[in-house]
């Protein structure tokens, strides 16, 4: 076979193989608006992600298979899948030794609140989605206790209870590094990129800040329902209370009512 023949065959295997690596890699991992934004919000910087309450795994799948087709990723991140579903990790285990076999990853079936995060050296992202806010404050105090010494970076997502969550990371001082405010399936998700470190000095806001600073007409429009939508529910909330939770609830009320858009 002639030099320039044997190089026409070398290219042509060689796409085929990058081919199949990337039907492989992306099998069937079609993300959500609220996953989409998350894993956009998701740095090469990080030594060890945690993906909690992962279920099967679909975010984790994704920044694994995006550390594959990333050649500029120097060091790629271990990928922690983390739920307490016995079954799930079984099948999530089964999936990512057919697909990831050469990726960093590892399974936990154990609680959020018992990441053995001291086990491992290096930078952490503590990723917990799809959970209520009152849950997640949970995690957050008891991995916060538990690691004081470590410089933390969570990426939250709370369904529900976002003001509650951002007055206890207010409260434990916690910065911020960023926030996003998506609209999935008619339902709105602040994203929260915080740290366990106040030295960025950017502080939290209990209702928001950057999420009420939209760069585009869409993002103008998502920001006005779900405001509209937020203060609606805090107002019906005070017609079915005392009144002394109607006082706490008029002050969060009206926090929301001052953002301007």
């Amino acid at each position: 076979m002639r030099l320039n023949d044997f190089a026409i065959q070398y290219a042509r295997f060689s796409c085929y193989k990058v081919s199949t690596l990337k039907s492989k890699t992306q099998h069937n991992l079609k993300l959500g608006k609220r996953l989409q934004k998350i894993d956009q919000m998701v740095a090469s910087q990080y030594n060890h992600i945690w993906d909690c309450c992962c279920d099967h795994g679909l975010l984790g799948s994704t920044l694994l298979s995006r550390q594959m087709t990333n050649i500029s990723t120097n060091v790629p991140s271990k990928v922690h899948f983390v739920d307490i579903v016995p079954e799930l990790m079984i099948q999530l285990e089964n999936k990512l030794q057919r697909f990831y076999i050469n990726s960093s990853w590892q399974t936990h079936c154990l609680d959020v609140a018992s990441l053995p995060l001291e086990q491992y050296e290096g930078k952490h992202l503590v990723i917990i989605a799809g959970v209520g806010g009152d849950l997640m404050i949970k995690f957050i105090e008891e991995i916060y206790s538990k690691h004081k010494s470590l410089k933390i970076d969570f990426l939250l997502c709370p369904v529900h209870h976002q003001f509650s969550l951002r007055s206890k990371l207010i409260a434990l001082d916690f910065s911020l590094k960023d926030e996003k405010l998506v609209e999935e399936n008619n339902r709105f998700y602040e994203v929260l990129l915080v740290s366990s470190s106040s030295e960025s000095k950017s502080k939290i806001s209990p209702v928001g800040d950057k999420i009420w600073l939209p760069e585009t007409q869409n993002q103008t429009e998502i920001a006005k329902r779900y405001l509209t939508k937020t203060i609606a529910h805090y107002q019906r909330m005070m017609l079915g209370f005392n009144q002394g939770s109607n006082n706490d609830i008029k002050v969060i009320l009206d926090i929301y009512q001052s953002v301007i858009l």
